[in-house]
């Protein structure tokens, strides 16, 4: 009771409320704009963030981690262009539901199935509190290192027909991390006597431009766009009613949300595909499908909005972040020396609890927003793409700057900005260097520290935790090649098409 009253004491302060408030409600109105996403908002607010508590900083980023795809709705229930990418698959339903005439049902289904998702992921990482509290402690490094290559191979996997090129992109972000000083003895590693490179690779820097700046050019290089959605009339409570009557796949929807959030390099997309699969197979009417399910737009609602809070498991329990927004807010902990993993379970359990509560009460104010204010936020889905671009190319190399008053960060910037411009022309990805950045610095970091304990290869894997990790990578790859020698027709079709 003591820890709930002091969580909701760290709750109650006015810039927390305000960071609260503001991160959700500019979170919706993120998703809704098509061509920006929350990646990109959270890339140019981080260094604003820097400057503020962990607490406050960390809550406004979560409210637009979380309520972005509660915007990225709209767009793709009206117009057919989903606001974020991973509501892809709202369009498959909710266009079909608006060109019926059945706008106003899909919004509100859509809205009531995320706040089911999202609540029932935090509930879910309240019940797991208590595990993760014992469980954390029990990670030495080997066992956080074992963790992190497993996020890393995951991650590579997880890119079906790109999996050569995620692994060099992979690749492409650890090389990053390992520019200008080492840790251990502080010798320069790949700075070819440049003074300027000795202090290393700024991931934030790196985040920037490859998230931002990159979808900065590709706006403004694309032709001028301006979406038009009409207004919708009546209540939007209504889903509510209609998702009690689908409950079964909406809680099976969410549970496939927070098993696939927990796993580092999953996420949304797979929770999705995953969720909709089920629905389709176990309803009385799959024929439905792809012509305006309600079922199918529960399914898919449900299970991407309960992966955020299930994503800041590995984030919170072990420093380990499963997509790039848990690897952007993973720098803010980083900034003010707060070292999220076992120890911040066991002295900083309040602060944990308060990170919960804050994900809970960010549902409750998004979904009284949008219920209140739908038509209001059609608006912003009618801004020029060209406008957009401008703003989010001036706001990142403000951004940018703002970190160390530096023109060469500016430049490194504007660098990684053309890469992701580039990468994003051919369709390669991006998010594997980012988690190369972050994950192969603690794996260095972890390494080195585990091997003054280790005299052969298998100390490394002689405590239980640390050889159940080994299994699943061995497990996970093992798989992975015997399904491509399975279907390898499958597989190069797969990776011509993408």
């Amino acid at each position: 009771m003591d820890l709930l009253v002091s969580a909701l004491l760290v709750l109650a302060r006015w810039d927390v409320a305000a960071a609260l408030l503001v991160g959700s409600i500019g979170g919706v109105v993120i998703g809704a704009i098509p061509g920006v996403g929350p990646a990109v908002a959270i890339a140019i607010l981080l260094p604003a963030t820097f400057s503020l508590d962990p607490i406050v900083g960390l809550t406004a980023l979560l409210g637009i981690y979380g309520s972005s795809m509660y915007g990225g709705a709209i767009p793709a229930v009206l117009i057919n262009t989903p606001g974020t990418a991973v509501n892809a698959l709202t369009t498959y339903e909710g266009t079909p539901m608006t060109r019926r005439g059945e706008a106003r049902r899909a919004l509100s289904l859509a809205y009531s199935a995320s706040f089911f998702g999202g609540v029932f992921s935090v509930v879910c990482l309240i019940l797991l509190s208590p595990a993760l509290a014992w469980i954390a402690p029990q990670f030495g490094s080997r066992e956080i290192f074992l963790a992190a290559l497993l996020g890393i191979v995951l991650v590579v996997l997880a890119h079906r027909g790109r999996i050569l090129a995620a692994g060099m992109a992979a690749s492409f972000g650890i090389w990053l991390n390992t520019i200008g000083l080492e840790p251990i003895q502080y010798s320069q590693r790949y700075t070819f006597g440049q003074s300027w490179l000795a202090g290393g690779i700024d991931l934030i820097v790196v985040v920037l431009g490859l998230f931002a700046l990159s979808q900065a050019f590709v706006l403004l290089v694309e032709p001028d766009k301006r979406n038009r959605a009409n207004s919708v009339s009546g209540t939007l409570f209504t889903g509510f009613r209609e998702l009690l009557r689908n409950k079964r796949v909406a809680s099976i929807s969410s549970s496939f949300g927070v098993l696939m959030g927990m796993i580092p390099g999953v996420g949304e997309f797979t929770a999705q595909f995953l969720s909709y699969t089920y629905a389709q197979k176990t309803s009385k009417r799959p024929e439905s499908f792809g012509n305006g399910s309600p079922e199918g737009l529960i399914a898919s609602e449900a299970a991407n909005n309960a992966v955020p809070a299930a994503a800041m498991i590995p984030l919170l329990a072990l420093g380990i972040p499963g997509e790039a927004l848990t690897a952007m807010m993973l720098s803010v902990f980083y900034v003010h020396n707060v070292v999220p993993g076992p120890g911040l379970f066991q002295h900083q359990l309040d602060f944990v609890v308060a990170l919960y509560l804050a994900l809970l009460v960010l549902n409750v104010l998004v979904i009284a927003f949008l219920l209140s204010s739908t038509n209001t936020l059609l608006k912003v889905i009618e801004i020029p793409t060209r406008f957009l671009g401008i703003a989010i190319l001036t706001l990142s190399f403000v951004g940018v700057y703002s970190l160390r008053n530096s023109a060469v960060d500016c430049a490194i910037a504007g660098g990684f900005g053309v890469f992701g411009f580039i990468l994003k022309r051919l369709n390669l990805p991006i998010v594997p260097i980012i988690l190369g950045m972050v994950l192969g610095g603690i794996m260095e970091t972890k390494l080195r520290t585990s091997m003054m304990r280790v005299s052969t290869p298998f100390d490394f894997i002689d405590r239980p935790i640390a050889f159940i990790l080994f299994l699943i990578i061995l497990a996970v790859v093992a798989s992975h090649i015997r399904q491509s020698l399975r279907n390898p027709k499958r597989n190069r079709n797969s990776q011509h098409v993408k």
